[in-house]
């Protein structure tokens, strides 16, 4: 990367990016890197955690010509990280169980945050904007039940989803475009919370669904195909008939 950056013999695009331009690059990445362990492919991931460490390699690299800090300085402080983060294997504290870790996790971050003068801030502080929504919606209600704020068990949010879905019907009602998007964001961070408190990532049972989605949706469209049929001249009463037949196959 040194070299591909090289002021005078580098490569003229590797010179132009920066921070900003390589960002949206990582996070591609580290999508091909999840679907790649979706599909059970240990070469592809074997690949795409290549071009995902390439990624923190050119970020690097750039910090480094700034003289901010270079490769070695990312991996010595994610060393010295988990090894603060982990003071029942590199220590003597002990940890009985993941959920007494997931505690003494935020804590020590807690500390962290107050050894670098950030104690007063705020609980959700440091959940990152850049996160894909529904992620980022799950990390919020987390955070927020790290100090109690959070229903005492799932059927509470349960019943927070049918609130949620019957203040959007009033605001369908009212034809209310503004309402209507706040009302279905309201939804939606119920349902990742109804997520959270099943231990299920919200993203990741995004994805299933889309993949369960673009199947079916496959088979209905061979289907057609093997019919001769065409998309325009079937009803959406023969269309769900298609849609449902496959789904007693899968």
């Amino acid at each position: 990367m040194a070299t591909l950056r090289d002021p005078v013999d580098g490569c003229p695009w590797d010179l132009q990016q920066d921070f900003a331009s390589i960002a949206p690059y990582t996070i591609e990445e580290a999508y091909e890197v999840a679907d790649a362990i979706d599909r059970g492919h240990l070469d592809d991931l074997r690949d795409e955690l290549g071009d995902l460490l390439l990624q923190v390699v050119f970020h690097a690299q750039m910090a480094a010509e700034q003289g901010a800090f270079d490769f070695n300085d990312v991996v010595n402080g994610i060393t010295d990280k988990m090894r603060r983060r982990h003071p029942h294997v590199f220590g003597d504290e002990e940890i009985i169980d993941a959920q007494t870790q997931t505690v003494a996790w935020e804590e020590h971050k807690r500390r962290e945050r107050a050894a670098t003068g950030n104690e007063d801030a705020g609980v959700l502080d440091g959940v990152g904007l850049a996160l894909p929504a529904l992620l980022r919606a799950a990390k919020l209600g987390r955070r927020a039940a790290g100090v109690g704020f959070d229903w005492p068990d799932a059927d509470g949010v349960r019943a927070k989803v049918d609130e949620e879905l019957a203040e959007l019907d009033e605001a369908r009602a009212a034809a209310d475009s503004t309402a209507i998007a706040e009302e279905l964001g309201d939804l939606l961070f119920a349902v990742a919370q109804l997520a959270r408190h099943y231990d299920i990532d919200p993203e990741e049972a995004l994805r299933a669904g889309n993949a369960k989605f673009s199947t079916r949706f496959g088979r209905v469209e061979a289907g057609l195909a093997a019919e001769g049929a065409d998309w325009g001249k079937q009803t959406l009463d023969e269309l769900e008939a298609r849609w449902q037949a496959v789904k007693r196959e899968s």
